[in-house]
């Protein structure tokens, strides 16, 4: 068994109070007049569904949002999901949970259940009651009810059923209900309960959920819906309405980014509307942060849009129509924020990190992947479901994950010190473990701080905690080469459940003259490892989980790292002009996954196996933590110096391209397209298929067959895509995002400013074949050629 008294050393001694620090230690150093802030980590689940959730319900998921409630705080409950005599029972109770039932079909729910409502007797409301239980009618009951009304691009209607007089009073009882075993189990100081509500745009099956939580008791009588409005801005502007009207203090957390078809963090309103100052105000402030994993999948980044992070691939999903495009991921989302801050002047994805299970069996913080059996209903209550079914217009179950928890560094377990912390940012989002991580900021902590007893009092008096903010004019007069240091600290879990530590990186973003970079630093990390001298990367740590179909059994060695890491950290690639942000993420050892275990148990068959294994799903799993961000905002004099050689569209010399002669240019030749900071070339992209440029363009070398299959990847994007409008140009180009640019010529040079830099021209454009000079061009280019870029394109009789 674990030791926990292990963990007696550095932890616990920076915790201790000052007082304690002058009698063992000597008199305290000198501080400031404030004292530094005493606060603890807590783990919550702020994504939870009940019987009061339709789609739950129809899943055969009966827990009540009592149920949840009791289950969070440790009772042992029958598991409600169409599989029986199942019980479920978390090995360490939660701090804190919000119950968050979708605002949609709530009043749905309550006439169904609720004998005294007048409509009980509705033939839907039968259908929902659904007894005796029957998966087929509840799929029946989810299609005309849930899918049929919500996934519109033009807003929803209620269906009839819903639109009565009976369903309106029920959405109101309903409402109260949850309210009412909200207050009943909140234990000021033992376990925190926060009123809230989900909701469920999803226009064109594009998700842009959100979550809404309450800081206090000051709610409305029924929540916002989409059959209200499907619109983002709508739902803040509710929100402010609640704040002023009824004098609560709100906030909303978007998640599931990734499955939003690019629309979770496109610069664009829910119209189509360029965003604008007012636009990034309203969303800073009533979206300060947002849900990085989920059972339905990880949302930080994809090997796509980071290629040189290794730990990238992590807990996706499969590539389709709804997970494309870089506007769905939080770093792309970050890193873009900052450009937006330099046009906007407020960053509108300045987001905090949290982490929860969106768990539908009312099973708050059910993350243990040793004992879990499955998050929706009787979709996934048997192990050769989780490890095979594919429900219609799901993705499949293999890829579900039991979900993630939401960890907070706050003064006391209640709804004000709880709240407040998820407001100022100081959260932290895990895969699903209870690995605690700190993360500050400073330009002057000592290199030694980390083996300080009173660091974290330190910390807090002369730097920032995650989600806080580093300020140039802090450094305007300070010597060249000053960067700023991180505290970076990451604990595992005690319980003999936990696993050790790997290591611990810090994730920068930044952006310079409208283009943005990233970069990932291991900084510490168990073991003797070294890093490799030309690439500097860091050894991967042993994986030693073992699946054993024969004896059914699962093994692995979860005390094979370090139970906890720390050091200070400086950035030593530092640009003050340049706005910037880091983050802590702390990985796990690998360890079984949920699969591991469902793989190797007696009622899974081979056939099974062998469909799982198609999946390509991994059975070992390297959990993880996320700390929120740190940012730096260079002064205003720092910001002109990085920006004083660069090009904008408002530079005199530049001389937009006419329509003709964009589409000449276009038409007539073979280009490349090269940003002229980075060296990067966008080139043997697209070329005409027409001379007439219609808008149907191919990628050099293809055919007409092919013409259809290349355009039904329009849509994943949710852009136009090969056309030209004036001196504007839009293309797909290799890692499936889109380019949109303008065009402008400068003493004959060609050159282009995107549309999502921010007014920047960053890119040159040069003609590699001139169509109408080529002496011929043959018949059929050979796919040697074509890779090569050597094709002519044969102008069309």
């Amino acid at each position: 068994m674990f030791d926990k008294m292990k963990f007696l050393k550095k932890w616990t001694a920076i915790a201790l109070s000052s007082i304690l620090l002058s009698v063992s230690l000597g008199p305290p150093p000198a501080r400031a007049v404030e004292a530094p802030p005493q606060r603890d980590a807590y783990f919550g689940d702020l994504h939870i569904h009940t019987s009061y959730s339709l789609d739950a319900y129809l899943m055969l998921s009966a827990n009540t949002p009592d149920d949840a409630y009791r289950f969070a705080k440790g009772e042992k409950l029958p598991v409600l999901n169409g599989e029986p005599d199942q019980t479920n029972q978390l090995s360490e109770e939660l701090d804190f949970a919000a119950i968050t039932d979708h605002s949609e079909f709530i009043g749905e729910v309550e006439m169904a259940l609720n004998p005294d409502n007048p409509c009980y007797n509705h033939p839907l409301a039968k259908a929902i009651r659904n007894d005796p239980k029957s998966e087929t009618l509840s799929l029946l009951a989810y299609i005309n009810l849930v899918l049929g009304t919500t996934f519109s691009e033009e807003l929803p209607e209620r269906t009839k059923y819903g639109s009565t007089t009976c369903a309106a009073d029920a959405r109101k009882s309903a409402w109260k209900k949850l309210q009412d075993a909200t207050e009943n189990n909140y234990e000021d100081g033992v376990f925190t309960t926060l009123h809230a509500f989900e909701w469920s745009s999803a226009p064109s099956a594009a998700n842009l959920h959100r979550n809404v939580f309450f800081k206090d008791t000051n709610l409305p009588e029924e929540p916002f819906s989409i059959f209200d409005s499907q619109a983002p801005e709508d739902l803040w502007d509710i929100l402010s309405g609640y704040e002023q009207n009824l004098g609560t203090t709100v906030l909303a957390i978007p998640h599931n980014s990734n499955v939003s078809a690019n629309r979770m963090f496109a610069p664009k309103t829910f119209d189509g509307e360029d965003i604008d100052p007012a636009w990034a105000e309203l969303r800073a402030k009533y979206e300060p942060l947002v849900e990085i994993i989920q059972t339905k999948g990880g949302s930080e980044t994809t090997p796509r849009y980071a290629p040189d992070d290794e730990f990238a691939d992590f807990e996706l999903f499969p590539e389709g129509e709804g997970n494309l495009g870089s506007y769905g991921y939080l770093r792309e989302a970050l890193k873009n924020g900052l450009r937006h801050e330099a046009s906007l002047g407020t960053n509108p994805f300045k987001y905090g990190i949290i982490a929860a299970t969106d768990n539908h069996n009312g099973s708050p913080g059910d993350t243990e992947e040793f004992d879990f059996i499955g998050s929706h209903g009787f979709s996934d209550n048997t192990p050769a479901l989780r490890l095979t079914n594919i429900p219609p217009g799901w993705e499949p179950f293999p890829y579900f994950t039991p979900g993630g928890l939401t960890g907070v560094w706050a003064e006391k377990n209640n709804r004000e010190s709880i709240f407040d912390a998820l407001q100022r940012k100081e959260a932290f989002g895990t895969s699903g473990t209870r690995t605690k991580v700190r993360f500050f900021g400073g330009w002057d902590f000592p290199e030694n701080l980390d083996e300080q007893p009173d660091a974290i009092d330190t910390a807090y008096l002369t730097g920032v905690p995650m989600g806080g903010d580093l300020i140039g004019e802090d450094i305007i007069n300070a010597p060249t080469d000053k960067a700023p240091k991180f505290l970076v600290m990451a604990m595992r879990d005690p319980q003999e459940k936990g696993v050790d530590l790997d290591r611990i990186q810090v994730v920068k973003g930044w952006t310079k003259q409208g283009l943005t970079y990233e970069k990932i630093y291991d900084v510490v990390w168990a073991g003797d490892r070294q890093k490799d001298p030309e690439t500097g990367e860091l050894p991967p740590i042993e994986n030693t989980v073992n699946v054993d179909v024969e004896v059914g059994k699962v093994t692995f060695d979860p005390n094979s790292g370090k139970d906890e890491l720390m050091t200070v950290w400086e950035d030593p690639d530092f640009d003050p002009t340049a706005r910037s942000f880091y983050y802590l993420r702390a990985l796990e050892i690998p360890a079984p996954r949920y699969s591991a275990y469902d793989y190797v148990r007696a009622s899974v068959t081979d056939e099974d196996r062998a469909t799982f294994d198609e999946f390509g799903v991994p059975l070992s799993i390297q959990e993880r933590a996320w700390s929120s961000p740190i940012w730096y905002t260079p002064s205003q004099e720092q910001l002109e110096q990085g920006e004083a050689d660069a090009l904008t569209v408002s530079d005199p010399s530049l001389v937009p391209l006419t329509e003709a002669e964009t589409l000449k240019l276009f038409a007539s030749n073979r280009v490349k397209i090269t940003n002229l900071n980075t060296g990067e070339v966008v080139d043997n992209i697209y070329g005409p298929l027409d001379i007439d440029q219609t808008g149907r363009w191919l990628p050099i070398g293809s055919t007409e067959a092919q013409y259809v299959a290349t355009h039904i990847g329009e849509k994943l994007l949710n852009a136009p895509k090969y056309a030209i409008t004036g001196n504007q140009l839009s293309f797909n180009i290799e890692d499936g995002s889109e380019f949109v640019a303008e065009l402008f010529d400068r003493n004959g040079q060609i050159l282009a400013a995107r549309d999502d830099e921010v007014g920047y021209v960053n890119y040159q454009v040069d003609v590699l074949i001139d169509v109408f000079s080529e002496p011929c061009c043959p018949e059929e280019p050979s796919t040697e050629n074509a890779s090569k870029g050597e094709v002519c394109v044969k102008p069309q009789a």
